[in-house]
């Protein structure tokens, strides 16, 4: 009657489901590295100079309750990325300048040019041109500022490159998930045709399609769910040795996205492997036995 191959079938459905998960973990990381960069788009107000204390802190009251903050986060309270007003001042600003140039400008000015600044974040739903527009005219009207910096080229460039990478990056998922699923089904139809005079015996003796057919989908969807885990366990171990060659890759990490990929991978080795073996055995039970042979 012909033997299943049963390790060269779970391997196959393994490789498969492999490479969609490596390809699931580039999806993530990029939209993990995508939102860190919109994360880190602040804005630069520089304040006038000779303002007192009292006035500093309000200036940084007021910008603590404007709408565009990450979450609306109050001054100096910190999330895992950071804070999302930082004051910089002008001293310490002078010190950052002559650490990476080496150059102390102080020396031959006789004084510190630099004004005392806040770095504020942007929550990345305004990161468009009209709206970052209008963020600078809103906050250059507070009192005690003198100017409001950011780079508008930069964040146009980063929104036209983050929409080209999510239109490649999706076109390429729907195609590699169609080639994986055609290479299980060919995979399950091929290992299946050892079965076909098999198939064949149970008709001739009365059985009814679908208790031929239970056994053999039972044995996929088993078959498909320990490819699943497979798959899942050499992703794990790619990742382990990654983030040990790869300097700070955790920081682009998100823990919950990734086990939901381990999830659906073991998900999609089943309903794959029992769809297609569906369709491969209902496809022998209508042969003839002529067709059969």
């Amino acid at each position: 009657m012909g033997s299943y191959p049963y390790i060269s079938v779970v391997l196959s459905i393994t490789l498969a489901l492999f490479v969609i998960g490596v390809f699931g973990l580039l999806i993530i990381y990029s939209k993990e590295l995508e939102r860190v960069i919109l994360e880190n788009v602040k804005i630069q107000v520089y304040l006038k100079s000779h303002i007192t204390e009292e006035q500093r802190k309000e200036i940084e009251k007021s910008l603590s309750t404007r709408y565009f903050l990450p979450k609306n986060l109050p001054p100096g309270k910190a999330d895992k990325r950071g804070k999302s007003i930082q004051f910089i001042s002008k001293e310490e600003a002078a010190k950052q300048f002559i650490k990476e140039t080496g150059e102390d400008f102080q020396k031959f000015l006789g004084e510190n040019p630099l004004r005392d600044a806040f770095l504020v974040s942007i929550n990345p739903i305004y990161h468009d041109k009209r709206s970052m527009a209008k963020i600078k005219s809103e906050v250059e009207k507070i009192p005690g500022i003198f100017q409001v910096y950011y780079v508008e080229n930069i964040i146009d460039s980063i929104n036209e490159n983050v929409t080209k990478i999510g239109v490649l990056l999706v076109g390429l998922s729907i195609l590699l998930l169609i080639t994986v699923v055609l290479l299980i089904y060919n995979t399950l139809r091929l290992a299946l045709f050892s079965q076909r005079f098999l198939i064949r015996s149970m008709q001739l003796v009365g059985a009814k399609r679908w208790f031929i057919q239970r056994p053999f989908l039972m044995r996929a969807s088993v078959h498909g769910f320990l490819a699943g885990l497979l798959a899942s366990g050499m992703l794990i171990a790619v990742l382990s040795y990654a983030n040990k060659r790869i300097e700070d890759l955790s920081l682009i990490q998100n823990t919950h996205r990734i086990g939901l990929l381990l999830g659906v991978l073991s998900l999609l080795g089943v309903v794959v492997a029992f769809a297609s073996t569906f369709r491969a055995v209902r496809k022998y039970l209508r042969l003839s036995l002529d067709e059969l042979y």
